[in-house]
């Protein structure tokens, strides 16, 4: 599947939502509900990617800039690595992860700090359950009379964990994912706080000052922004990956087109 999606436009909300009904052969207003919010948001999905490609072009060459992310390619990469122990050293991330590989990941290049809310994992609870069931012995004891006894059975429930997690990007490499409830803070030595909420703000307040020309969003920790950037055709539960994704290219596009713009200020 390839999954289309505009972000960056910079025209009114209102002219984007007439291009995209114009090119997608739909009514300005379904339009407008897709890009409520910003972007970068989820337009459409195809089997076919030519037919991607050609309405990504054709909206970009509308000035609503539009990018096309092939799900199975993402899929199939795998590149986010579980952290499992950290250490920040004055001039490098130091890395183990939870097979007991180690990394270093010096802090000039990263590029993205993204921050959700995903999922975490599973976690069982039973219960025990008691009803009333037909007792052939004491009804054969009562004379006849209908009778029942009660029965205990127990009942194992699986629910699903959600917890904030915390994807770095780094240029050309892996992303890391921090999940906050199943890494160790040890590595933080005497800055360890006293409860994980605690210990997983101070990492991203000092990824933040560590890596200062990093991006950093955490739109995705509400559930309203992450369901308005997948659209209705993608799923918040699963699929929060190319969430991610469309996400991370969006900003990487908005920072190099910044970029370019900055030094053709400068030849000028």
């Amino acid at each position: 599947m390839h999954i289309v999606a505009v972000h960056n436009w910079q025209k009114e909300e209102a002219e984007v939502a007439k291009t995209i009904a114009e090119k997608m052969g739909t009514v300005v207003f379904e339009a407008r509900q897709k890009i409520s919010g910003g972007g970068p948001a989820v337009l459409a999905s195809f089997a076919d990617p030519q037919q991607a490609e050609t309405l990504s072009a054709q909206l970009s060459q509308a000035e609503v800039p539009a990018l096309v992310i092939d799900t199975a390619a993402v899929r199939s990469r795998n590149q986010q690595l579980d952290v499992g122990h950290f250490v920040l050293g004055p001039q490098a991330l130091q890395i183990k992860l939870f097979d007991g590989e180690l990394c270093e990941i010096d802090y000039g290049k990263i590029d993205l700090l993204l921050v959700a809310i995903s999922n975490a994992g599973q976690r069982q609870t039973s219960t025990t359950e008691v009803e009333r069931k037909f007792s052939l012995g004491k009804t054969l004891l009562s004379g006849g009379i209908p009778m029942t006894k009660k029965v205990k059975s127990e009942k194992i429930v699986n629910h699903e964990e959600r917890d904030e997690t915390l994807w770095l990007y780094v240029r050309g490499g892996a992303t890391m994912v921090f999940n906050k409830g199943a890494m160790s803070y040890e590595g933080l030595g005497d800055e360890m706080q006293l409860t994980r909420d605690l210990n997983f703000t101070y990492l991203k307040n000092a990824l933040r000052r560590l890596a200062p020309q990093a991006g950093y969003d955490d739109r995705l920790i509400k559930r309203a922004a992450l369901i308005r950037l997948l659209g209705p055709a993608l799923n918040p539960e699963t699929d929060i990956d190319l969430a991610f994704e469309v996400l991370s290219c969006s900003l990487r596009e908005k920072s190099a087109a910044v970029s370019d713009s900055t030094l053709i200020d400068q030849k000028s």
